[in-house]
């Protein structure tokens, strides 16, 4: 099937991570012209060789999404690189700290919240104006099955998690008349370095990680694994393509697990 990525600008925040940069390679296989974010220079000079990628094809961009200025400057400048924006996947996001109640802070909400909430609404405002000129394009947003699945001592990654789904439906239903769709993903857990950081902050070291992944994947449906960065990416892709142009405000679950929630 031909999603018909090809030349199409692509904004990925957040794209050196593990689910970053497999949707980087997932556009830049389908021939779009991508640019991303990352913390750090070096991060990016890391990921640009590995990613075969043709010459004028990809764009990484120093920015921390913490700041508005930073966001800003990295959707106008991936603008002014590109000519333009097709597709904005804000992606970025920040697992938090586990604690109960009584030892929540408001700062760590504050740090969960910027850059899982705040951080993919500014970059929707800086870069709606060009999608909305063109009167087409797409935003994926990537928000977790935590958006549908409350965690005890886990309230301020989960609460931001529904709080960013609550907000790109109300997105879509904002740009769906100017020709935009807009929807969001749902991993579950991914075999990532930030899995392997949130098994150490829930479990310490009284599990392995295959006895972390048996409890947290062993409900699902099919395979008893954590999905693989390049199946969220997939996801993404579809989403971002003409081919579903027709689906606006909806939570893709990708994890196997059979849920009512949608």
């Amino acid at each position: 099937m031909d999603l018909k990525l090809r030349d199409k600008v692509v904004l990925v925040t957040g794209g050196t991570g593990g689910i970053g940069t497999a949707i980087v390679k997932g556009f830049l296989a389908e021939g779009a012209k991508v640019a991303f974010s990352s913390t750090r220079q070096e991060k990016i000079d890391a990921l640009i060789p590995t990613l075969d990628a043709a010459e004028g094809q990809v764009a990484g961009f120093v920015a921390d999404l913490n700041k508005e200025e930073d966001i800003r400057n990295f959707v106008e400048g991936a603008k002014a690189h590109f000519g333009t924006i097709d597709i904005l996947v804000p992606n970025a996001g920040y697992e938090g700290q586990a604690h109960p109640v009584q030892d929540m802070t408001l700062e760590l909400f504050e740090k969960t919240y910027m850059l899982n909430v705040f951080a993919v609404m500014l970059t929707m405002k800086y870069a709606a104006p060009t999608l909305i000129e063109k009167g087409s394009g797409s935003v994926v947003v990537i928000a977790s099955a935590a958006a549908y699945e409350p965690t005890a001592g886990n309230s301020a990654y989960v609460s931001s998690k529904y709080a960013v789904a609550g907000l790109t439906k109300c997105i879509a239903m904002e740009l769906g008349p100017q020709g935009i769709h807009v929807n969001y993903v749902c991993p579950g857990p991914v075999d990532t370095p930030m899995m392997l950081r949130i098994e150490k902050d829930f479990f310490g070291d009284s599990m392995t990680h295959e006895e972390a992944m048996a409890m947290l994947a062993g409900t699902y449906a099919m395979d008893k694994r954590y999905a693989k960065p390049e199946e969220v990416a997939n996801a993404v892709l579809y989403l971002a393509s003409e081919v579903s142009a027709h689906t606006a405000g909806m939570g893709m679950h990708v994890d196997s697990k059979v849920s009512a929630a949608s």
